[in-house]
């Protein structure tokens, strides 16, 4: 369309291709936001302010009365979204399904101030703030593309009208510049919006890429060679420069953690940790568990005591990922206990191994409990620099159990401790 606005040509779309576009515009948002929110459904309605929105396009959804059920589920949220002009989280009074376990997403689709309709995205997990990011500018995307099929409506109505006059007043010609301009500069911002988000992938990956190769190398290097220093025999080592050599090996292993994290986090949403399921002994697991986490427990007045229900079978799993969950969840409540105790329970049941880790630690408010597993959040933000870490174990037990097919729940009082349990499918051997 911007073609025929500037390169001298006069032929324009009829309505009929323009609604086909909007249609087809508006379907592929619904795709992408189902895409974006990890394979929740989605739905687009269209309609101007004080009107009843319409739904327009459906993602994720079995059948289309379905997406209409939805449609209906969601309609109070709907209201108040577009009521107030803002986006609004939370679960709809009727569910929709396993796909919005996480609740709903509901956003309007607004440009330069106008009112076009609305998106409403199903969760199928609690939304972190990256999710939330690429939500808000996709339905800015959409709104503007909304925006510019009605500025393109107008001018063609506008022109419709000079034709059949047969005359060019000064008045319908200023705003025939007008919305020509505004269609132009909105070509230009759709132009430079999926540019955008393009870029933003690009980015994301090339920096997975660089930092996996650039980083991890080296870093594997420099604890290779610390731990060969202290493992000689060197006289001229003097006991503080162990001391220093020591707390430099731990900040270079927790670093790499916190490297490996964020890759295993990546190749999770990118599809690319695939299941290996094979024999476990739990209990060799828990063990090697408890062993990882001494550094991190230190000299602090803890004990870590399990408890076991008999009998604990023999099971086929994926050992690598459950034991990281472990890892990850018993280093979490050793970096946050200062003193008392911290219990591991295990049982296998019905086909299910169940663990809980309990601790005497500082715990969560209530507040904080919901953000917990959101990426890189922190309790509280001067924190890290006390309990060192990047907010990322929790986020990755979360994604590693969802890739497991497991299920998660987390109890916690301030200043009582925390209690951490999971749940996965396993085979019996």
């Amino acid at each position: 369309m911007a073609a025929s606005l500037h390169d001298g040509s006069t032929s324009r779309p009829t309505p009929e291709a323009r609604s086909e576009a909007l249609a087809a515009a508006l379907r592929a948002a619904a795709a992408r936001a189902s895409q974006i929110a990890g394979g929740g459904p989605a739905l687009v309605f269209t309609g101007a302010a004080g009107a009843a929105p319409t739904l327009r396009a459906a993602a994720g959804f079995a059948s289309p009365d379905a997406a209409r059920i939805a449609a209906v589920a969601a309609e109070s949220m709907i209201a108040e979204a577009v009521d107030a002009r803002q986006v609004r989280e939370g679960h709809p009074e009727v569910s929709l399904g396993e796909g919005a376990a996480g609740g709903l997403w509901v956003a309007p689709l607004m440009a330069e101030g106008r009112l076009h309709g609305a998106i409403a995205v199903g969760l199928p997990a609690e939304p972190h703030e990256r999710l939330r990011a690429g939500l808000v500018a996709l339905a800015e995307s959409a709104g503007l593309r909304l925006d510019h099929a009605q500025l393109a409506e107008r001018l063609a109505r506008a022109e419709s009208v000079l034709e059949e006059k047969n005359r060019f007043e000064e008045e319908k010609s200023d705003e025939i510049l007008k919305l020509s301009e505004a269609l132009f500069a909105q070509d230009i911002e759709l132009l430079r919006s999926t540019e955008k988000l393009g870029k933003i992938e690009k980015l994301k990956s090339d920096f997975i890429e660089k930092m996996s190769r650039e980083l991890r190398t080296p870093l594997n290097s420099i604890i290779e060679s610390i731990i060969s220093v202290l493992a000689g025999e060197n006289e001229n080592l003097s006991e503080s420069a162990r001391d220093s050599l020591r707390h430099a090996l731990d900040d270079s292993t927790a670093f790499l953690r916190t490297l490996q994290n964020i890759l295993d986090l990546w190749r999770i949403k990118q599809g690319e940790l695939p299941l290996e399921s094979q024999e476990v002994n739990f209990r060799e697991v828990v063990e090697e568990a408890i062993f990882s986490v001494q550094d991190t427990l230190g000299d602090k007045p803890v004990t870590i005591e399990k408890k076991i229900s008999e009998p604990l079978p023999k099971i086929r799993t994926d050992l690598a990922k459950v034991n990281q969950v472990l890892f990850l969840l018993l280093d979490n409540a050793a970096k946050f206990t200062e003193k008392g105790r911290i219990e591991i329970a295990v049982a296998v049941q019905d086909g299910r191994l169940r663990c809980a880790i309990s601790d005497t630690g500082i715990g969560i408010c209530a507040d904080d409990r919901q953000f917990v597993f959101d990426e890189f959040y922190q309790v509280d933000e001067t924190s890290s620099s006390r309990y060192r870490g990047a907010g990322l174990g929790l986020t990755l037990v979360r994604d590693l159990l969802t890739l497991l097919d497991g299920e998660l729940e987390l109890l916690s009082e301030v200043g009582r401790g925390t209690r951490v349990s999971f749940e996965v499918p396993v085979q019996v051997v």
